[in-house]
């Protein structure tokens, strides 16, 4: 059903676009505009990144980004197209994701504030391993008090 495919330095456009709408999605602190984001996934795939794409029936319907370098890998980002979404093809992603990185183990970081994130990814087993913090200057706490 979904075939998986890694992608080269002439997928970069789409993956930037794609890393976009997952940045809206995720309400991320995130400011870069689409060739900002094209450079730094550029940046990714030359320093020990893979980009994989999800696809089913030649339509292209997510990505994920791996750090390659750590042990166990890490997921930095995993999407799947919002009209895609509640078709449970993101557990399906990602189950082959983990065969194609021959991998039983891997690590993400969800913001806190993406609750429908949280709920996905504790659906598909992930549990809570530590929390991670971050200070900002008084001004921008209000951002990260939300719920």
């Amino acid at each position: 059903m979904i075939k998986i495919k890694e992608c080269t330095e002439n997928d970069i456009e789409l993956l930037a676009k794609m890393n976009f709408q997952l940045i809206e999605d995720e309400k991320a602190n995130n400011l870069m505009d689409i060739t900002q984001l094209k450079n730094r996934m550029n940046d990714f795939l030359k320093n020990g990144y893979k980009a994989f794409f999800f696809i089913i029936n030649e339509e292209i319907i997510g990505y994920a980004l791996c750090d390659m370098t750590k042990e166990p890998k890490y997921l930095r980002q995993f999407f799947i197209k919002r009209e895609e979404r509640r078709k449970h093809y993101g557990k399906i992603a990602f189950n082959k994701l983990l065969e194609k990185l021959d991998t039983k183990e891997i690590e993400i970081d969800v913001l806190k504030w993406n609750k429908a994130g949280i709920k996905f990814w504790e659906n598909i087993g992930f549990k809570e391993q530590w929390k991670r913090m971050k200070y900002y200057e008084e001004e921008n706490q209000e951002k990260t008090e939300e719920d």
